[in-house]
């Protein structure tokens, strides 16, 4: 899979950025999951297939939201994945997370196919209790990719050889993304 710029590398962590924001994804992240009881933070409106849900995390004096979709793959419906679209708390980056299942094939990374052309990897960058995290900083590239696109195909590898599919709709992402505060 060839690797583009905006796929090819994590977001860089910055020590003591943004923890409440940081709070309230991985609450979302791992509430959005499917096969979840109940799930906390307002759905403030749905834009296609995409959800903008919104929380006030514990310590944080603002809201914070996030464009999300959750899917569960074709052929096994245990493993599920979330998407998470954000622009962060300064409005200086946009960030895509992905919540994988455990047990997958963290050197692999998450690949990423839009309309069927392979657009990259992204590496993991930690494992939660529900799900690994794969996250990349989206620049004006991807974002124009993924408004034009079709569809979307995120792939895990439980093993080398072993490649998951799951589909995501970009149904109502730009509406979605244009709506974020």
């Amino acid at each position: 899979m060839g690797l583009s710029k905006s796929m090819a590398r994590p977001a860089t962590r910055q020590p003591n950025r943004l923890p409440a924001l940081t709070a309230l994804l991985v609450a979302l992240a791992l509430l959005a999951l499917p096969g979840l009881a109940h799930a906390q933070g307002a759905v403030r409106s749905v834009h296609g297939d995409w959800q903008i849900r919104c929380d006030t995390p514990p310590g944080a004096q603002t809201e914070q939201c996030a464009l999300i979709q959750s899917v569960v793959a074709e052929d096994r419906s245990n493993a599920g994945l979330t998407v998470i679209v954000l622009k962060t708390a300064d409005q200086k980056s946009r960030l895509m997370r992905v919540v994988a299942p455990l047990g997958v094939l963290l050197p692999s990374g998450l690949g990423l196919k839009l309309d069927n052309q392979d657009v990259g990897r992204a590496g993991f960058v930690r494992c939660l209790p529900n799900g690994c995290v794969a996250e990349v900083v989206m620049d004006d590239k991807l974002l124009g990719q993924l408004r034009s696109a079709k569809t979307a195909t995120f792939i895990i590898f439980e093993t080398p050889e072993e490649g998951i599919g799951f589909p995501l709709s970009l149904n109502g992402l730009g509406e979605g993304y244009d709506k974020l505060p």
